[in-house]
């Protein structure tokens, strides 16, 4: 397993000591199941941002509540590992809520990154206020048309009948 891969406590000690030396720490979160180039320009352009780029990943437990039943597709343990294979992507940690609220107290990014999918407006109110407490920025990536877990699965569905 990677070393990239980390708690939330471990998330917590590194972003601390990046802090402390100046760097520049962008963070966003997600499910990430079934990993496209959507993902990759997105994860490539969110590292740009900053000096190291840490990536929440939402436990299985929660794209279940987030998507519904037959996902994800891939297991938490696995999304990780393919995460951190990615050189634009530093750290990766599994959080086990739907809302990305641990994560954004453990990683205290000095850059919040969200798909274009999201406005600063609605984003989850209890993220939106922590990010406000911590004074992170919130910068929005254009979406990606024509490239989705979702829309990638029903093409499969299409094809496999």
């Amino acid at each position: 397993m990677s070393e990239k891969i980390v708690d939330l406590e471990e998330l917590s000690k590194r972003s601390e000591k990046l802090r402390a030396a100046g760097k520049k720490l962008v963070a966003t979160n997600g499910c990430f199941d079934l990993l496209h180039v959507g993902h990759v320009r997105y994860l490539q352009a969110a590292r740009a941002l900053g000096d190291l780029l840490a990536v929440g990943l939402n436990s299985d437990r929660s794209v279940r509540e987030l998507k519904g039943k037959g996902r994800p597709i891939t297991t938490e343990r696995d999304r990780a590992e393919i995460l951190a294979a990615l050189e634009c992507v530093d750290l990766v940690a599994i959080f086990p809520e739907a809302r990305a609220t641990e994560f954004i107290a453990a990683s205290h990014p000095d850059i919040y990154v969200k798909g274009g999918d999201y406005t600063p407006e609605t984003l989850n109110e209890e993220e939106r206020r922590l990010l406000t407490e911590i004074n992170a920025e919130i910068r929005i990536i254009p979406f990606q048309p024509g490239y989705s877990t979702s829309g990638l699965l029903e093409q499969i569905g299409k094809n496999g009948h």
